[in-house]
């Protein structure tokens, strides 16, 4: 009986904690979960940045909830589909990536994703490549796949839909992207697919077309984002992500720097915090019973914990109360040698790897956000002076000391 509960409790907060939604029904997917018989199930994502971002533990989270009840966990990385670019709510048409660009940004993905999936246990996670069956696809095959959908259902689409009105071109290459991530759904067999819910459509069309070249139901999860108070998500695209490549210290700082309403739907998303404790938090901050601040504090930790380890998020914690609380300096701060005693600011920018660019060196003078011996600058076109030992800080987080 023990046992019994145990699952159905384990099976609700799969059903419930950031979801959305299921298609075709939660009361569907609780069916096939209670009879215990595993399922094969994916998310797919494509290697469009050197990293994954905090929103991807989210979906990692929750391919991990099925691992755990003994499910067929496929991690798939969409070196093939990230050739296109997907088009979702994108007001133009992604620039394309290279096949090394797409290899490189893929290298480290199973390494961040071990983090919260188990590859090498009794029931491991195993990694897939899209390119492995899209590649093969024939013109013959293309124009097969293609005769599933309809111009109609691809225009139906908002961002196309904006772009129509704004008289910016649409490609026929982009509206092949949700037709091949469909096919990904086929050539894995799969009974369900994870992901976030602005890859609604993208899974629905493989959902449909299982059901028309393998007459059966696929699952699909779509799970809750990351959103600002200002209605936007939290992502690559958006230039906003908090990096799993980031370090302790910056990835905690940037969680700090999160609003009060992100408190919540990050510990619920982001965590493995238990889902009732969860869920008192939540209780607590609207009743105002815990300060915000200790609560990002512990979920800061959290999520450094996971991807770092539980000794670095305590150091990180440490480390950002003595620079953000006592005003001090880092204990480890990145050397840059540099041979001039005097040198324009934004060149200093760009040789101490604190900006990319000239014009990204003036913005971030413009905003107040340099510091040199913790003095703010404000003229970008002026010469500054560089003796040894000198403090060169970016924002809140980053510091540089001239050698």
């Amino acid at each position: 009986m023990m046992e019994k509960n145990t699952l159905n409790q384990k099976i609700q907060e799969i059903l419930e904690r950031g979801v959305e939604k299921v298609y075709p029904s939660k009361s569907f997917l609780k069916e096939k979960l209670l009879t215990k018989k595993p399922m094969k199930l994916y998310a797919g994502l494509d290697p469009t940045a050197s990293s994954l971002h905090i929103g991807h533990l989210a979906i990692l989270n929750k391919l991990a909830q099925f691992q755990k009840l003994g499910h067929q966990v496929f991690f798939l990385i969409g070196n093939f589909t990230s050739l296109i670019g997907d088009p979702t709510g994108r007001s133009a048409v992604r620039p394309q990536l290279t096949e090394k660009e797409v290899l490189a940004n893929s290298r480290v993905f199973k390494e961040q994703a071990e983090k919260v999936l188990s590859f090498d246990s009794p029931n491991p996670a195993r990694i897939v490549y899209n390119s492995q069956w899209l590649s093969e696809l024939t013109l013959k095959d293309l124009i097969k796949l293609t005769s599933h959908f309809t111009v109609q259902q691809m225009m139906a689409r908002d961002m196309f839909q904006k772009r129509v009105a704004s008289k910016k071109p649409i490609f026929i290459h982009e509206f092949l992207y949700p037709i091949f991530q469909a096919y990904d759904s086929v050539a894995l067999e799969a009974d369900m697919e994870v992901g976030g819910n602005d890859q609604t459509f993208n899974m629905l069309c493989g959902r449909s077309l299982v059901k028309d070249l393998q007459h059966r139901e696929k699952i699909v999860l779509t799970g809750q984002l990351l959103i600002n108070a200002d209605g936007s998500k939290m992502s690559k695209t958006a230039s906003n992500a908090v990096f799993l490549s980031d370090a302790p210290l910056e990835m905690f700082g940037k969680i700090m720097s999160y609003p009060d309403s992100l408190i919540e739907p990050a510990f619920t998303l982001c965590t493995q915090v238990s889902y009732v404790e969860v869920k008192k938090i939540g209780k607590n901050l609207k009743k105002q019973e815990i300060n915000p601040r200790d609560a990002k504090i512990r979920l800061a930790q959290e999520i450094v914990g996971i991807i770092w380890g539980k000794g670095k998020a305590v150091q990180a914690a440490q480390e950002f109360q003595r620079i953000f609380q006592q005003k001090s300096l880092p204990s480890e701060i990145v050397e840059v040698k540099l041979s001039k005693r005097r040198i324009l600011l934004v060149d200093l920018l760009i040789k101490t790897h604190l900006a990319s660019s000239h014009s990204e060196a003036r913005r971030l003078i413009a905003q107040g956000g340099i510091k040199i011996n913790q003095q703010v600058q404000r003229e970008w076109n002026q010469e500054v002076a560089i003796p040894k030992g000198t403090i060169v800080q970016r924002g809140k987080r980053k510091f540089v000391r001239i050698q």
